[in-house]
């Protein structure tokens, strides 16, 4: 070959990589763009393998683990389960409630009993979210059932109301974690057309007691369940794993959090809402969520509500309207017992028959409205038409008095329980099927967040006017009584302590205190129509067949 044939040809080949290195044996930056474009290479590659999904009795026990496990969350707060964001069975926690107050004599700490198991649970949802994508998912799983059970064994074992209170926190601590990971897991591990039959199914779980299902549910998580290939740890130093944690946006969403609780627990009834603690509480609230509004961007992907993310019309619509919806379903679940209790004058397994049709219609609408998605790919709709039938209910409940009909409170439970079911797992499978897989466990949390921290002001908010109420009608209803010693009195045990014409005025002064907390149910109902509509419509299995 000659010369001018030798640099021809040399001219018409791509340049060589050198290979060269320096004296001290480092590659130079050309062999390092070649490892890395082998690298990215083989990851895609990798990613174009199909996907083996668990099938037969290995799917089983996983998802036996999965119920069991969002069962503790269920029995606890309701509405986490398909989603809040739970399971469709009543919390415990709710029925009980009344019964504690007589216990402790703390009327007041009604609030706390779930609002301290919500801030925790609200508060943490997404730093589990960071969790579950930098660290190994089943390691971290079966932590959160750990933390979990340990805040209920604190509750289990108390004797006072503020160790219940402390117990609760913890548990919500734990079940921040369960949550996020109970509908993280089968995005992974079923098909993507699959995935809302599977999310509706764990929602018809619960009705055992917390801590023999925990230690059920570690056991078959730890021998059956293996990470499926498609569950990619995000490759990062252990520093920058600490640093996607987001520690000072959970701070201050607790701290947040905190001060409104306390500001409505006090304003009213401890101190007059234009008192300097009350609006130093409120002013604290309200600058802690600038702050932390600057703080997320700031963080930008490190933030525990990445903007990006929040961005998104899927996740910022569904996560407004979760907030509402959960928030109102807890109201629903926290008050109906104490209208059983204290004016119906029903023991706790009598409260607790009485809203077996709120039960029952929830767990059908769940599993059917997940089957259907499944089928259909329709997914928007469904919050439409849950928001206008809770709404409808929402106003029915109010209309509870003294005497009301058991046909008219069992058909608002059945109209209600219907109405929930059929909306509350909606955004998560909305979420999920528009997420990219590396965000999947970041979106699954955002949106169980709002639920919680809906449920969490909520909560306290119809608290507040319910106690606030109260003290304000036994004036006219009931003037010789002491309104501290209504408050005093465990929800119960009030024909223990009152009779004749006092317990009939303070019965009607309950009855105003609790259309208060139904009023603003009426109104987060009322917020989740308006919202609904802004869902995105594209039918869902056509975005997976794109993606």
């Amino acid at each position: 070959m000659d010369v001018d044939e030798e640099k021809q040809t040399t001219e018409s080949r791509p340049p060589s990589i050198v290979t060269s290195s320096t004296a001290n044996g480092i590659e130079t930056p050309e062999i390092r763009d070649e490892d890395a474009k082998r690298d990215e290479e083989k990851a895609v590659m990798e990613a174009e393998k199909p996907i083996e999904y668990p099938q037969g009795l290995e799917m089983f026990f996983i998802m036996l683990a999965l119920v069991l496990s969002i069962t503790l969350c269920s029995l606890d707060q309701h509405p986490f389960s398909p989603p809040s964001t739970l399971k469709p069975v009543k919390t415990i926690v709710a029925t009980a409630v009344p019964k504690i107050t007589d216990q402790f004599g703390r009327l007041q700490d009604i609030s706390w009993y779930g609002s301290a198991y919500f801030l925790t649970l609200g508060a943490f949802q997404s730093l589990w979210g960071k969790i579950y994508k930098f660290f190994p998912l089943k390691t971290s799983f079966l932590l959160s059932i750990f933390i979990f059970e340990l805040g209920s064994l604190i509750s289990a074992v108390a004797r006072n109301s503020t160790t219940v209170i402390v117990g609760r926190a913890i548990a919500g601590l734990g079940a921040s974690g369960v949550a996020p990971g109970v509908y993280t897991i089968p995005a992974f591990i079923a098909a993507p057309e699959k995935r809302a039959t599977y999310t509706g199914f764990i929602g018809l779980s619960c009705f055992y007691i917390n801590l023999p299902i925990g230690g059920l549910a570690i056991l078959v998580i730890l021998f059956t369940f293996k990470t499926p290939a498609g569950v990619k740890v995000v490759d990062a130093t252990l520093k920058e794993k600490l640093l996607q944690m987001d520690f000072i946006g959970t701070a201050l969403v607790m701290g947040a959090s905190l001060s409104l609780l306390l500001a409505l627990q006090y304003g009213g009834v401890t101190h007059a809402w234009n008192s300097s603690v009350v609006i130093g509480l409120l002013v604290g609230f309200v600058l802690m969520i600038i702050v932390l509004i600057g703080v997320e961007f700031w963080l930008g992907e490190r933030a525990m509500l990445a903007p990006r993310l929040i961005r998104q019309r899927t996740v910022w619509v569904n996560a407004v309207w979760s907030f509402f919806f959960a928030g109102s379903y807890f109201i629903t679940l926290y008050y109906l017992p104490i209208y059983f209790q204290s004016i119906d004058n029903q023991s706790p397994i009598g409260s607790g028959v009485r809203n077996i049709p709120l039960i029952a219609l929830f767990s059908v609408a769940t599993f059917a409205s997940g089957k259907a998605i499944t089928k259909t790919g329709t997914a928007a709709p469904y919050l439409v038409v849950s928001s206008i039938i809770v709404t409808i209910a929402a106003g029915l409940f109010y209309t509870l008095d003294i005497g009301t009909s058991t046909g008219k409170w069992a058909g608002y439970q059945i109209l209600a329980g219907f109405g929930y079911g059929v909306g509350l797992q909606v955004p998560v499978v909305i979420s999920q099927a528009f997420a990219a897989p590396s965000d999947m466990a970041p979106v699954t949390s955002i949106i169980i967040f709002s639920r919680t921290i809906g449920g969490t002001f909520l909560i306290t908010a119809a608290q507040s006017g319910f106690i606030n109420q109260i003290i304000h009608k036994l004036s006219s209803t009931v003037p010789t009584v002491d309104p501290a010693l209504v408050t005093e009195t465990g929800a119960t045990t009030l024909r223990q302590n009152f009779s004749g014409a006092e317990l009939n005025g303070v019965l009607h002064a309950y009855v105003w205190g609790i259309k208060v907390a139904f009023a603003i149910t009426i109104a987060a109902c009322g917020i989740t129509v308006l919202t609904s509509v802004f869902s995105k419509w594209t039918n869902i299995h056509h975005k997976k067949q794109t993606s």
